[in-house]
């Protein structure tokens, strides 16, 4: 979907479609156009670009949000597969480079640092295309597809992502938890399914 039917959405629906709010999607188009004006040495050479930079900045959401490949975002936006490839390393670069979008981190639960009291943990499998090598170590025998874990570690009070993890396929949650190697201070209670017993 293009850039000038999305921006019509209602806030809730520009959410349900992206994946971001409205204000977070300003806040990186901003990013993007400040990294933008401050690195591009020849404004006005070359071809003019074929996606605005708010097309651009969609595509690597709806690349996230969808899980599609390169091939077929390429495709809805009239690109090669390529060039979709580089634009979305592309800006993923330019925001963490930005600092606005990273995570507190796993140290941010250190006694030193810790601000919350109670934090949500739990771990998502999403299937993947299947890799040209090692592809066992991602086959999961659960869903009998190649999968990655995904363990979130989230605040209870605010909703926000306080650190992520990620593990091959075929792994038990409570191993993604001890592999993450995340150290909570005593006084942060963790709400957990029964994979987690013995967290604390």
């Amino acid at each position: 979907m293009e850039w000038q039917s999305v921006k019509k959405l209602k806030d809730k629906d520009f959410r349900r479609m992206v994946g971001v709010k409205r204000n977070t999607f300003e806040q990186m188009l901003l990013a993007i156009n400040e990294y933008e004006l401050l690195h591009r040495k020849h404004l006005k050479r070359g071809r003019p670009p074929k996606l605005t930079v708010e097309n651009k900045l969609l595509m690597m959401l709806m690349y996230y949000r969808e899980y599609r490949t390169f091939f077929h975002t390429a495709g809805s936006y009239g690109i090669s597969e390529g060039q979709c490839f580089r634009i979305i390393v592309k800006l993923e670069n330019i925001l963490i480079q930005s600092g606005l979008f990273r995570l507190p981190g796993k140290k941010a639960l250190l006694p030193s640092q810790h601000e919350w009291e109670v934090v949500l943990i739990d771990v998502s499998e999403s299937s993947i295309e299947r890799p040209k090598k090692k592809q066992r170590h991602y086959y999961s025998g659960k869903k009998k597809r190649h999968t990655l874990k995904t363990q979130l570690i989230v605040d209870k009070t605010t909703h926000k992502i306080i650190c992520v993890a990620v593990a091959k396929g075929r792994r038990h949650d409570f191993r993604v938890f001890k592999e993450s190697n995340v150290h909570m201070h005593s006084s942060i209670h963790s709400i957990n399914d029964s994979g987690y017993q013995g967290i604390q």
